[in-house]
């Protein structure tokens, strides 16, 4: 599916469920409580959203997730006020995954079950070919938004490669 949002647009609302992080959570022992998330709670911000078409994938859990994290001091220096990553997995897997990756509190982890917004955006991807369960999925990429607008956009021509939709490039255009 081709892109059918870009730079200068205004996102399209849309809802997301996630686990907030808590000390509970730090042992793995407890699931936590799923809440949502609107993107109306974006407004007058600067949010960037990094999307990947799974938790625990190879590219996402490897290459693409942990460097957020890593760059996270330089990203908020540049103004980022929210930083998420979204998939279409269910909450509690990316509240799951984002406890091993060690988010805690830093980076939401929102699930875009059945891509309803990704869809909106046109940057869902469906991976049923792959032949191992995965179905339609976010595509990856990266979005940073101000006010709701699309200031950055980079869409993964592979979504199994990190390039546009990696923290180098996002730096380079805040």
């Amino acid at each position: 599916m081709a892109p059918t949002i870009k730079e200068g647009d205004e996102v399209p609302q849309g809802t997301f469920v996630y686990v907030p992080f808590t000390p509970e959570l730090a042992d793995h022992s407890a699931c936590g409580i799923p809440t949502k998330v609107s993107t109306d709670a974006w407004k007058g911000k600067k949010v960037l959203i990094f999307a990947v078409p799974g938790a625990f994938t190879p590219s996402c859990h490897a290459n693409h997730a942990p460097v957020y994290l890593q760059k996270y001091d330089e990203l908020k220096s540049k103004g980022i006020d929210v930083i998420a990553v979204l998939s279409a997995n269910d909450p509690f897997v990316l509240s799951g995954w984002a406890r091993v990756l060690g988010f805690e509190d830093k980076i939401l982890a929102l699930s875009d079950a059945d891509t309803q917004w990704t869809s909106k955006l046109g940057l869902s991807v469906d991976l049923s070919g792959a032949g191992i369960g995965l179905g339609t999925r976010t595509t990856r990429f990266a979005l940073v938004l101000d006010d709701l607008k699309v200031k950055y956009l980079g869409v993964e021509p592979d979504p199994t490669q990190v390039t546009v939709s990696g923290v180098e490039s996002v730096l380079a255009k805040l």
